[in-house]
């Protein structure tokens, strides 16, 4: 809702300041009085192209500033909030444009310097002016959509669809992405897989290098290792003077000392201890000579073994651990590339199954717009009628959106609202037609139709009553006023039949002060409404009686529900 508006060196404007309500508004005033130069304001407060000639002759700069409240549930609180001109909580906004000579335009939403693009956002989303074709939101085709889908109650199946339309085109991007990294993948495949093969053949295990080595070393000299071990065990027990045959003469002697020197009776047990160890000792020794492997050709293959594995170390790791790990990983990297495959399968199988439900989701909602726009057609035509336009045809087209059947974030569809205001003429884009007043009325009869489900909450009429007057200004009138119960309406009127109906009457009139012509605006109490629709209806001269029929007028329109 608009609650304030300041303007200051606006054309014939010096300074004005206003304040709004709720419900229906009508501004009226003599012809040439400066009432479009209020609705000139407002579009400009909303993104409307400036100029130079708009600024007062004698002043440098032009301010206009306006105050509203923000509907909690409307789309634009969104894009305000992402500008940072609106706060988690904050219900007003302030809009505030600068028009300089010098070229240095300013905009301001609640106080911070804002980009032009956001500004222009709010006219169709905040503010619907019908007059003038680049302010009115039912006149871009993607509003039509929006407001035939509201219409038909189709937007919980089209969330659905666009939720759907989302992941579709998610999945796609990710395929697309694995798809670019399929060849890549591939060499990279091809190179892991001849590494890991490599490894994998060689069939190495952990403690194997260790283990030749010592193989191999014992090989080399086996001889040797035998003369050693038959010298050490000959000198241990088979030899004639052999250590533990030398050691059992000890212990008899031991014992024979301790049974005379119970001081020394310990060391026959010291040296059967010591007896017990060699006698083990020498058993390890002959075990190790049974054993041992005095082979010459097994020491080749050992060679090519310990050779095998030191040219791995020196390609993959440095170290025979290294190079364990390096089989470890490239396991790993192997499984994860095969996962890529089998996810670019998964992948292909999830767009698919998107699409198929794309498809039938797209379909409902086709059949469902196409259901919507004979009946939004018919609530208009009958709307059309009411307002004296018989002969106007109205007819929305729900064509594909291409030929290809490809989908749109909202569907498969394109809408476009027509129009035909003669018989015999073509249907034209609602954004061709020339008449300002028809187009006027033509938005009057749609928003009517569409009132309980159109989101914008200000409505301004400039030129909804040209060409009209008597019974269909009348309807025109309580069509305004059955608007405002849903919207804050502002009209611009030359006819008494609506100006009577209004909630609040403002009065536009000009005047000369000082030399200089200037316009001022005044809220109209119940007498000055009664004056004012009465020099509506009298012209130049006010009787009596014409002062009777305004007073009726106005008494009448109260009493009507």
């Amino acid at each position: 809702m608009l609650t304030e508006l300041r303007i200051a060196n606006f054309a014939v404007i010096d300074r004005l300041a206003l304040e709004f309500s709720s419900g229906f508004h009508v501004l009226t005033g003599e012809t040439g009085a400066g009432k479009s130069i209020l609705v000139d304001a407002i579009a400009l407060l909303v993104g409307g192209r400036v100029s130079v000639d708009q600024i007062r002759a004698d002043a440098a700069e032009a301010e206009l500033e306006a105050a509203f409240t923000v509907p909690s549930g409307s789309p634009l609180v969104d894009l305000l909030r992402q500008a940072g001109a609106l706060g988690p909580s904050d219900e007003e906004l302030i809009v505030r444009r600068i028009i300089s000579r010098s070229g240095r335009n300013r905009n301001y939403l609640n106080g911070h310097l804002t980009p032009l693009h956001v500004i222009q956002g709010l006219a169709g989303t905040l503010v619907d002016i019908h007059g003038q074709h680049d302010q009115q939101s039912l006149l871009s085709s993607t509003a039509q959509l929006e407001a035939l889908d509201a219409f038909g109650d189709l937007h919980g199946l089209r969330s659905e669809y666009a939720t759907r339309y989302r992941q579709w085109q998610a999945r796609q991007r990710e395929l697309h992405e694995v798809e670019q990294a399929a060849a890549q993948r591939a060499r990279e495949e091809e190179f892991v897989r001849f590494r890991f093969q490599e490894l994998e053949d060689a069939s190495l295990h952990p403690g194997e290098e260790e283990a030749l080595l010592a193989e191999r070393n014992r090989l080399a000299h086996a001889q040797r290792l035998a003369e050693l071990g038959e010298g050490a065990y000959q000198s241990l027990y088979e030899g004639e003077s052999s250590v533990l045959s030398d050691l059992g003469r000890v212990k008899s002697r031991l014992r024979e000392l301790g049974a005379i020197d119970s001081a020394t009776s310990d060391w026959a047990d010291l040296c059967d201890a010591s007896i017990v160890q060699l006698r083990e000792l020498a058993q390890q020794v002959r075990e190790y000579l049974l054993h041992l492997e005095q082979d010459p050709e097994r020491l080749s293959p050992v060679e090519e073994r310990l050779d095998r594995i030191q040219r791995l170390k020196k390609k993959y790791g440095g170290s025979f651990d290294a190079l364990l790990s390096q089989a470890e990983e490239l396991k790993n990297q192997l499984s994860q590339l095969e996962s890529s495959q089998s996810r670019e399968a998964d992948l292909r199988e999830l767009v698919a199954q998107d699409r198929a439900e794309l498809d039938t989701l797209a379909t409902k909602l086709s059949q469902g717009r196409q259901q919507a726009a004979g009946e939004l057609e018919k609530r208009v035509m009958e709307e059309l009628a009411t307002l004296r336009m018989q002969r106007t045809r109205f007819h929305i087209e729900v064509l594909p959106e291409s030929t290809d059947m490809e989908f749109t974030p909202s569907g498969r569809d394109r809408v476009e609202y027509l129009l035909s205001a003669n018989q015999g003429e073509p249907s034209l884009p609602l954004a061709r037609v020339a008449s300002g007043g028809e187009l006027s009325r033509v938005m009057l009869a749609m928003k009517s139709v569409l009132t309980r489900t159109d989101r914008v909450p200000i409505l301004i009429f400039d030129e909804v009553d040209a060409g009209i007057g008597g019974a269909v200004a009348e309807v025109v009138g309580r069509r305004l006023k059955k608007l405002s119960e849903y919207h804050q309406v502002f009209c611009i009127t030359h006819l008494p039949q609506i100006a009577s109906l209004a909630d609040h009457h403002f009065e536009v009139k000009k005047a000369v002060k000082q030399g200089r012509t200037v316009t001022g605006v005044r809220r109209l109490d119940k007498k000055g409404r009664r004056e004012e629709i009465a020099r509506m209806l009298g012209g130049l001269t006010i009787t009596r009686a014409v002062r009777e029929t305004a007073a009726e007028m106005i008494g009448e329109a109260d009493r009507s529900p």
